[in-house]
């Protein structure tokens, strides 16, 4: 969905930047939370999206790790900023972005994942969020955003559905599931 979309996007005149979340993937434990391990996924997908058939004419990748480093004080202001806008109940209803419930126990970098991730989309200033169903409440908590702030132009959001897991009662096909999903190197038979 995200190749069908972004072609779409740059066919129409856009830019696209593709936020690659490798600091995100660290606070969620992904890859052990080994950044190298991180970087070479991030890395992967970049060629999984050209060879799916992304044109990249118009598309920007950036890794979350060097541009928050970049400008660390002006992301720090913007996380600060929405997480004193809201309660911690509100962001909590967001961890499922995580794949987390709302009583799961998580770490404090966790429970700031959400405005992290709510920040990332004036941080880049995108008019428009392209992610899947699984980030719609995050992206909410955008627009919500904007109402606190008194911002008019708030970002449109282009959810894509999810691809249901393999397992019984999968709601979407998770990576971090090796028997749930359909990797792009997977042999038809494999499949099958």
């Amino acid at each position: 969905m995200k190749v069908i979309n972004v072609n779409k996007l740059t066919s129409a005149g856009c830019r696209v930047k593709i936020w690659i979340a490798d600091s995100f993937a660290k606070m969620n434990k992904k890859m052990g939370g080994d950044l190298k391990k991180i970087r070479m996924v991030g890395e992967y997908f970049q060629e999984v999206w050209k060879a799916a058939g992304m044109n990249i004419d118009n598309v920007e990748f950036l890794w979350a790790s060097e541009e928050i480093n970049a400008r660390a004080a002006e992301y720090l202001d913007l996380v600060m900023d929405i997480a004193c806008q809201n309660t911690v109940s509100r962001i909590l209803r967001c961890v499922e972005i995580m794949g987390l419930s709302e009583t799961d126990e998580m770490s404090q970098a966790q429970i700031l994942y959400p405005s992290m991730q709510c920040a990332d989309v004036f941080f880049l200033e995108a008019d428009i969020c392209q992610l899947g169903m699984d980030q719609r409440k995050v992206n909410m908590l955008a627009r919500e955003y904007c109402d606190d702030i008194k911002r008019k132009n708030k970002p449109i959001i282009l959810s894509h559905h999810m691809l249901p897991g393999l397992q019984q009662g999968q709601e979407k096909m998770s990576k971090s599931d090796p028997l749930s999903v359909i990797f792009i190197e997977d042999e038809e038979v494999t499949v099958t």
